[in-house]
């Protein structure tokens, strides 16, 4: 679990992140959503700690950040995966190297292991093998995300971020990455954090929302419990569209 306590950010005098206090939670797809400029890109980054906080504390099961020594901060990175928005392969790299790249980079495992477990990872995100020597210009984005979710999961990881998952996607592969993004956050009991203002992922695998405006958090409920909102800020986010608007009448 990660505790979000009480958190300021500050660019240039300008506050992003107002105070905002949350619990992130194992097993759960814990989406951050709100309009452009709301503080949730600037939240994700502060979570990882690519920002320093002015105020407040953000602890991994108990583990303050900002009091992390070097050694303690490379051994939270092995607990990391990062799923980046475009996927972020290496295009020198094929399928299988770019799944190998974080093992050859920070795991002590040798070099059949490590080769085993690139193969169960491709295998789980249902990459057929042979595609594995391919180039990323040579597979679909679908497949490309597949790829990056078994890059970021190879370390077995205790806590996945997802920056917009389903970014470029069309909407019927965005479903299929939601779903292993779902499945695999249950499967390993991952906390797993996602960036995103796709309603229909929020809708389909929201299990614990959190939706920042102006840098404050408004509101945190799961997608159950969206439909029974009275925020107003929160219903004209997320009922914008016609039929959205339509669904919640129903």
């Amino acid at each position: 679990m990660i505790e979000v306590k009480d958190i300021v950010k500050i660019f240039d005098g300008h506050v992003v992140l107002d105070h905002v206090s949350t619990e992130l939670r194992d097993g759960e797809v814990n989406m951050i959503i709100g309009q452009s400029g709301s503080g949730k890109t600037v939240l994700m980054k502060s979570l990882i700690g690519l920002h320093d906080l002015d105020e407040g504390q953000i602890l991994y099961d108990g583990r303050d950040l900002a009091e992390m020594r070097n050694k303690d901060i490379r051994m939270l990175h092995r607990e990391v995966g990062v799923l980046f928005q475009g996927s972020a392969l290496f295009d020198s790299m094929s399928v299988m190297e770019n799944v190998l790249f974080p093992l050859e980079m920070f795991s002590h495992l040798n070099r059949e292991e490590r080769q085993a477990r690139a193969e169960f990872c491709l295998q789980r995100v249902e990459i057929p093998q042979h595609l594995w020597n391919a180039m990323p210009n040579e597979i679909s984005g679908g497949q490309q995300k597949r790829v990056a979710i078994a890059r970021a999961i190879v370390l077995e990881p205790r806590y996945l971020f997802c920056d917009e998952p389903n970014s470029g996607l069309d909407p019927k592969t965005s479903l299929v990455i939601d779903a292993l993004i779902q499945d695999i956050t249950r499967e390993y009991n991952i906390c797993t954090i996602v960036n995103s203002h796709d309603m229909n992922s929020i809708m389909e695998i929201g299990d614990n929302i959190v939706f920042l405006k102006d840098g404050r958090k408004e509101w945190q409920g799961s997608r159950h419990e969206l439909f029974d909102s009275e925020n107003e800020a929160l219903n004209d986010f997320v009922f914008a569209s016609e039929l959205f608007k339509r669904i919640k009448k129903q």
